[in-house]
């Protein structure tokens, strides 16, 4: 018998748009030490005791940077294993997928502990401990969550009413004025979305009383797709079978209706950090109550939050806002209305605009790209493809794209030919022709695309060939 942590990493990225998207979330928001939350959610995991294997369930357009973060780390001792969904369908599945992938690979009296991928935890002795206290709870056939002791009477979370590890009931996101009962009352707990369980254990409750969850989990782990490698592996879940899953977390189809639940009350330095408000308390504040993230001027200014990844930014007789400035996207907000920055991301993907989904900055597991220009009928890119890497034989229907080596080489296929472009040469690949790019080299093959045509978007691709596994 093993702990065996699961890492949860999805969501859409909402809250804390511009800098979280829907294919750039918030674990992979950076904190002020250099280090995502995802990074810091695995150091976590790999530092509590007798772990030497971590699961993470992921979206499929998430793995490769998900194992990006990962290496960074320098763990190669760990081993990973990702199971990834086709599309996200809460945590109740994604629970129920890992229950049955866990069981079957190590063993059904493996321990499983879940992790969010996107919360912060400060004190990491106290969360060892916390641990510890739910894995022996769990050993004995109770399914453990963990409860936040609450500082303040906060509505955003749901709540655990509680007599000592006794779970009495679980509440929704209160009132305020229900809120500050419960903190007065002494009986209540945050919930965390942290859980601790035997995998027999959750599968018979799974069985028992998310039946549809269980079953879509079964039988898209059996039509799945595995990939094996050195220290890692990955599981493509099937993507007809997960769909259908029910859209439902784990609260409410297991915990609030399983007769097995404990809770396990703790003080570990526990925030989801929930809104760019929250964010902003990372940072340490001025005289003025301003925290600052970023090349930031701010004068006659109080209690903002101004973050700027690039530009200076200038904040002048300014009081509560949050502004976040990226490369594509400003956001400006009074701080009593960041519930509604939901409604700009709505909007942004109602008219089609790419900025609701990725940075300029886009990631793939070849490396990456930068739209550095973009109008009717051109766009211009910045390409990185890592030493090794290769992007899919491909064609595309509408444009036709021209490349200009920076630096590295190039190994270019068009159409029936294949040949090297080195630095400051340059190649043309026609509307309609197969091809493909490479780099064969050493450092990183850096490369201006400019492209024209009717049509530019990213969709316009048909892949006939592709090492990563992709459609």
């Amino acid at each position: 018998m093993g702990l065996v942590p699961i890492i949860l990493s999805g969501g859409k990225g909402t809250r804390l748009w511009p800098v979280s998207r829907e294919l750039h979330p918030k674990p992979f928001i950076r904190l002020a030490d250099g280090e995502s939350f995802l990074q810091k959610a695995y150091r976590r995991a790999i530092g509590l005791d007798g772990v030497s294997r971590v699961v993470t369930v992921t979206n499929r357009a998430l793995s490769f940077k998900t194992m990006d973060e990962y290496r960074a780390l320098g763990q190669s001792q760990i081993e990973c294993g990702m199971l990834l969904e086709p599309e996200g369908r809460n945590t109740a599945p994604a629970f129920a997928a890992a229950v049955a992938a866990v069981s079957r690979r190590f063993g059904p009296q493996e321990v499983l502990l879940f992790l969010t991928a996107d919360h912060l935890i400060q004190d990491f002795p106290a969360f060892r401990q916390a641990v510890q206290q739910a894995v022996q709870l769990a050993e004995t056939g109770r399914i453990v969550t963990f409860g936040i002791r609450p500082e303040s009477p906060e509505t955003g979370y749901g709540y655990i009413e509680a007599a000592g590890t006794d779970v009495l009931r679980f509440v929704e996101k209160p009132s305020l004025d229900r809120a500050q009962e419960f903190l007065a009352s002494g009986r209540y707990l945050w919930n965390s979305g942290m859980f601790c369980v035997r995998a027999d254990v959750a599968e018979e409750e799974l069985k028992r009383h998310a039946p549809d969850a269980w079953q879509a989990a079964e039988q898209s782990l059996a039509a799945g797709r595995t990939l094996e490698g050195q220290h890692e592996w990955q599981i493509m879940l099937d993507e007809k079978a997960f769909a259908l899953a029910p859209d439902i977390s784990v609260d409410h189809a297991l915990m609030e209706k399983t007769g097995r639940a404990s809770v396990v009350p703790c003080d570990i330095g526990w925030s989801d950090i929930g809104s760019w408000a929250a964010f902003g308390n990372l940072f340490p504040s001025d005289g003025k109550g301003n925290q600052i993230d970023g090349d930031v001027i701010a004068v006659d200014t109080e209690s903002c939050y101004v973050h700027s990844d690039a530009r200076v930014v200038g904040a002048i007789g300014l009081k509560d806002l949050v502004i976040v400035d990226t490369p594509d996207a400003l956001l400006v907000a009074r701080k009593d209305k960041l519930q509604d920055i939901k409604s700009v991301v709505a909007q942004l993907k109602e008219r089609g605009d790419d900025a609701y989904q990725i940075h300029r900055t886009a990631h793939r597991p070849w490396g990456t790209y930068t739209v550095l220009e973009e109008a009717e009928r051109f766009k211009i890119k910045r390409i990185v493809v890592h030493a090794g890497q290769s992007l899919s034989l491909q064609m595309h229907h509408h444009r036709s794209e021209h490349w200009i080596v920076v630096s590295g080489v190039a190994r270019v296929t068009n159409g029936e030919d294949t040949f090297l472009v080195n630095s400051n040469e340059s190649t043309y690949i026609p509307a309609g022709h197969k091809h493909r790019l490479e780099n064969p080299g050493i450092i990183d093959l850096v490369m201006i695309e400019v492209q024209s045509g009717e049509y530019l978007g990213e969709d316009d691709i048909v892949r006939f060939a592709d090492i990563y596994g992709r459609n």
